[in-house]
Parts: structure tokens; C-alpha cells; sequence
């Protein structure tokens, strides 16, 4: 059902990202050439862009290293030319007479350098997250954010060691939480508790290594509580493998550097719980069903949603969606794309979006067809989801999670059922501050690289006024 990106018509010019594959890969320039059956020179003269990626050399790589034709072609480019385009709109830019060609050309000749100038423009526009910024900007939540956006949320060494783990837990029994909990005991001495809420006030798990105990707090419902023995199960069992990733991405600090690893036993412990092959092909099956997969998985909504956007295995990806997740007042708590969308990492906040309409429809699904200004189109399913249970007379935090795919991925999806993909769809920004729509009734700002008109003649649907270009 998802698409894998097709050859490009026009010449690939990729020698900087072939030589970070091969870098990657641990590969001499000779042994690569060896292995591709090309001379050195001939790839020498590719990494430095000298010669273009051909057809047959693009399928001959693929097939040899299982690479992702996305990493060396169009559907990445277009993402940092969007980026790039986007940074360039800055007011500090004005007046550079910088065309199309120009920016492709430079995109695809140094991308590298691409990348530093978005990293560059983010940092400049990014506020304090979490503290001072250890590295050029980049707090430790945005130094994780975009490592695991550049890993395209996809940890094959995870998931393989996950997958050959959830196999042994189904011998177990039919329970995960059971299995998880049996394993736990044996192979480790920790037996898993489930506490009242007054013991355990503030903490949903607590690793308590005194008693050689996994502590849960009972207000978890059966799912959070499966993920939440998982998560320490993962921490045993996967410990080398995940410390490799986090030593690879080598992060700006130490707080960077736990956050890398919290992150990445959390994706593990979700692929325990929903083991690769089974869920893809579960999700195939149904159409990418969310509800049927919770019930297969004995998982819940915002896991399934989650799980989702990291199907990138070469040879069974799944639809590429994003995922965020925000409270009542617009906060996004969470956000994570299987692709490279510029949606997933700065949009959120447009109150058109139905996202933001879910906390008055408690526990149903919203659809929406939604189109950003650049003419890219999403089919987007959003509902509410509730953390945890909490005592009488305490409110329990409630979030909206929205998941979302390109509508030309959308075709097979259950939830574009009765649906013109083609038809008319909500027109809606990446926020007021970075969308030039003209005449929205909700601006609630000017755009920040517009210059204001104020003219008290007159009018408009709001009250910010400003050129169209």
C-alpha cells in the first residue's frame, strides 16, 4: 500500500549523501567500488558530483546495501529545498534574488551545508525549551527531535531484536503483560507490582532495584501497563543495542544523551508490544485500522498512532504518516513523522485544523482533508486520548493526537472511505506566524517576514494587513 519512491526522470546529483552512506556503512571507496562493480575512479568522480546518479547504479545500490532510494533522491530534496525556502523568506534575506534553479542546484551539490543553514535557522527562531543550549541552539529535546527525524523514526537494529524477542514472549502464553512480567522474574529476579494510587502519588512506574521490583501505579489501564513493563524488559534486554545508537548520535550533553536513550526504549518497548512483520502486515490487512489494531495488539489509540509512523523497513514500508499530539491550549507534547514533513515539525497550531475541534467530540474520530500553502494535501484522523485514570474530584489529562498522511498515500486507508482525496480541502498553515494566507478569519498574528500594513480605513476579516508578497 505505500508508495516507494520511484526513479527520477532528471539527473541525481547526491555525491555528499553517498559518501555519508558509505561512511555509515564502514566501506572503503575502493571496496564499495569493487562491490557495485564500478571503478574507483568512477566513484570518486560521483562523490564529488562530477557525474550523476544513473538508474542502473541507483538500482544496483539499493539491491546491494538495502539502502532508501529517499536518502540519495527527489522526495528528500524537495523537503530541503521546502526548508531552505522557508529560511530564506527570513527578513534578514530580504531582497536576494534567489530562483528556483538556483536552490536545487545548491541542494542537490551541498546538501550537508543544506542541512546546517535550516539547523541554523531553527535555533535562530527556536525559544528556550528547556534551558540554555549546549551545542549551536539545539536544546536537548530538539537535539534528540532531530536526530530521530533524521533517522526517519526507523531503528532497524530495535526492531529485529524486538521482533526475535516477541517471538520468545508468545511462547510464553497468550498475555503480554503476563509474558513480559514471567521474563522479568526469571531472567532477572524482578517481579512486577501493581500499587495503589496513594503509594505511589506522582510516578506511573518506578524501577525499585532495593526490592527487585517493576512498580506500577494501578491507575495505568491494561495497555500503558503492558508498554510500561515492556519499557523495562527493553531496558535488560536491549541495553548494547540501544547504548550503540545513542553513542552513534553522539548528542550535544548528557541530559541529550538520557532523553536519546528514554526515547529509544520507549520505541523498543512499542515494538515488543506490536513486533514489526505481524504489524505491518496487520496494518495492510485492515486498511490501517487503528481500532482493530488496538484490539489485535491489546495496545491503545496513541500507541497504534505512534507505531505507526515508524514502518520504514526497506521492503515493507508503511504509509509514511506524522503524528502530533497537543493539550487545550495548543501545547504539542509530542510529534513524529515517518517522513520528512515540514507539517510534522513546525505545523500544530492552525486552529482550522479539526485536531483542535477533537476535545469537543470526546473519544471520536475526526477526518479531514487539509491543504498547506506550498499545495501539499493530508488526509488527517485526530481524536482524544485520556493519559491516565485519576481519583474522584481530579481531572485526568487529556490530550488530542492526530495522525496524518500525503493524500496520494491515503488511497488504501479505511479512513478514506467516501472520500474525494481529489475534492476540496481545508486550507490551513503551519501557524500564524509562518503562514501568509490572506484573509483568514482566525490570523491571530501577522506573518513574521511580512511587512504589517495599517490603513484605519478599513476592515478585513481580521486585523492584521499585509502584502502578498
Amino acid at each position: 500500500m505505500a508508495e516507494e519512491p520511484s526513479l527520477p526522470d532528471r539527473k541525481i546529483f547526491a555525491g555528499p549523501r553517498l559518501r555519508r552512506l558509505r561512511g555509515r556503512l564502514g566501506l572503503a571507496q575502493k571496496r564499495m567500488a569493487e562491490e557495485l562493480g564500478i571503478s574507483a575512479s568512477y566513484l570518486n568522480l560521483i562523490e564529488r558530483n562530477q557525474r550523476p546518479l544513473t538508474a542502473p547504479f541507483l538500482l544496483k545500490l539499493t539491491s546491494t546495501y538495502n539502502a532508501d532510494l529517499r536518502e540519495l533522491i527527489a522526495e528528500q530534496d524537495e523537503q530541503i529545498e521546502r526548508e531552505v525556502a522557508e529560511a530564506l523568506a527570513s527578513p534578514a534575506l530580504a531582497g536576494l534574488d534567489i530562483g528556483k534553479a538556483e536552490l536545487q542546484e545548491f541542494v542537490a551539490a551541498q546538501p550537508g551545508i543544506a542541512q546546517a543553514f535550516i539547523r541554523l535557522h531553527r535555533a535562530k527562531d527556536a525559544g528556550p525549551e528547556d534551558g540554555p543550549a549546549p551545542r549551536e541552539g539545539a536544546t536537548p529535546l530538539r537535539a534528540v527531535s532531530e536526530f530521530i527525524e533524521g533517522s526517519r523514526n526507523h531503528f532497524a537494529e530495535l526492531e529485529e531484536q524486538c521482533e526475535a524477542l516477541a517471538d520468545e514472549l508468545r511462547l510464553g502464553g497468550p498475555h503480554f503483560l503476563s509474558s513480559v512480567s514471567d521474563r522479568l522474574r526469571v531472567k532477572y529476579g524482578f517481579t512486577v507490582r501493581i500499587l495503589p494510587a496513594e503509594v505511589m502519588p506522582q510516578l506511573l512506574r518506578r524501577f525499585d532495584i532495593h526490592n527487585r521490583q517493576v512498580q506500577l501505579s494501578e491507575v495505568l489501564d491494561n495497555a500503558s501497563r503492558s508498554f510500561q513493563a515492556a519499557y523495562q524488559l527493553a531496558a535488560f534486554e536491549l541495553k548494547p543495542a540501544i547504548d550503540a545508537i545513542v553513542a552513534r548520535a553522539d548528542m550535544p550533553s548528557k541530559p541529550a544523551q538520557r532523553l536519546l536513550l528514554q526515547n529509544l526504549t520507549n520505541y523498543a518497548a512499542g515494538a515488543m508490544m506490536m513486533p514489526y512483520r505481524r504489524f505491518h502486515e496487520a496494518a495492510e490487512a485492515t486498511g490501517y485500522d487503528i481500532a482493530l489494531l488496538e484490539a489485535r495488539f491489546g495496545a491503545g489509540f496513541e500507541q497504534v498512532a505512534h507505531r505507526l509512523t515508524t514502518l520504514q523497513r526497506p521492503g515493507a514500508r508503511g504509509v509514511p504518516f506524522f503524528l502530533i499530539r497537543v493539550d487545550r491550549a495548543g501545547n504539542i507534547s509530542k510529534r513524529f513523522s515517518a517522513g520528512s514533513h515540514s507539517f510534522a515539525r513546525t505545523g500544530g497550531s492552525c486552529p482550522l485544523w479539526n485536531l483542535h475541534r477533537a476535545f469537543e467530540r470526546h473519544g471520536e474520530m475526526l477526518t479531514q482533508l487539509v491543504e498547506l500553502e506550498d499545495g501539499t494535501r493530508f488526509l488527517t484522523v485526530a481524536r482524544t486520548v485520556t493519559a491516565y485514570r485519576q481519583p474522584f474530584g481530579q481531572s485526568s489529562p487529556e490530550y488530542a493526537v492526530a495522525l496524518g498522511c500525503e493524500t496520494r498515500h491515503a488511497h488504501g486507508l479505511t479512513y478514506a472511505g467516501g472520500l474525494d482525496l481529489d475534492g476540496t480541502a481545508m486550507p490551513i498553515g503551519l501557524g500564524c506566524r509562518d503562514c501568509t494566507r490572506i484573509g483568514c478569519r482566525q490570523r491571530a498574528v501577522p506573518p513574521a517576514h511580512r511587512r504589517m500594513i495599517v490603513d484605519e480605513t478599513q476592515r478585513g476579516w481580521n486585523a492584521f494587513q499585509f502584502p502578498e508578497s
